[in-house]
């Protein structure tokens, strides 16, 4: 009896102790939120630096459940892998699957097991998208990778973009626009001269309604 408890007892140990080597070899899962740097990968060596708008997931449509984020259009193609730009050795997070150039917005799908999401991003908290648009003098703010948390005045909106006086410089596309914690579109670009002419950029409401057309219908923040 009292082996049998012995070889038990070294067992129970054996068990606890790969247990416990699996929790530690595992790879904490990436933070990623609008404002997040990634990294999409061109071919070869080459990468394009830029921003995400935000993470979330369709709650219908044919893509329901999906974990995804929302960046720039000119940022990549469908099949590029894309990065974390912190986290680079954690490896391949997710891969552009839509891009379109007439609103310059991009799907990436995420891999959920590697992904964690998050809403607050360097000072800026997204939890809601506002499709309203917005109007002189809003002040709006943006997070991105390569500027960090700036702010503005809005000039004028169309409805369908926005024009700000936000200081953006290229890497900052795809980067959040907010108003309070409420998305209300992405940086695209921006005129003249970097952190001096306006910047322009794709409203929520454009945004939301190219995603409902590929099939993610009602994304809300994750």
């Amino acid at each position: 009896m009292k082996k049998l408890m012995v070889v038990l007892a070294v067992v129970a140990a054996m068990v606890s102790s790969l247990i416990g080597v699996g929790a530690a070899d595992a790879a904490p899962r990436v933070p990623l939120g609008g404002g997040s740097g990634i990294l999409v990968l061109k071919g070869g060596n080459t990468a394009a630096a830029c921003t995400v708008t935000m993470v979330g997931r369709p709650t219908s449509g044919a893509h329901r459940g999906e974990l995804i984020a929302v960046t720039a259009g000119h940022c990549g193609k469908p099949g590029q892998r894309v990065f974390s730009e912190r986290f680079q050795q954690r490896g391949q997070i997710g891969t552009i699957v839509y891009s379109a150039s007439d609103v310059d917005v991009a799907i990436i799908r995420l891999d959920a097991s590697k992904v964690a999401p998050t809403r607050t991003v360097d000072g800026v908290t997204i939890r809601s998208i506002d499709t309203r648009p917005v109007a002189f003098p809003t002040v709006l703010c943006k997070t991105g990778r390569t500027t960090g948390k700036t702010c503005g005045v809005t000039w004028f909106s169309d409805g369908q973009s926005h024009f700000s006086q936000m200081c953006v410089i290229e890497g900052d596309s795809g980067s959040p626009v907010v108003v309070g914690n409420r998305l209300v579109g992405m940086v695209n670009a921006y005129y003249f001269l970097s952190c001096v002419g306006p910047e322009t950029g794709t409203s929520s409401k454009t945004i939301l309604t190219r995603l409902t057309r590929q099939g993610y219908g009602n994304v809300k923040v994750a």
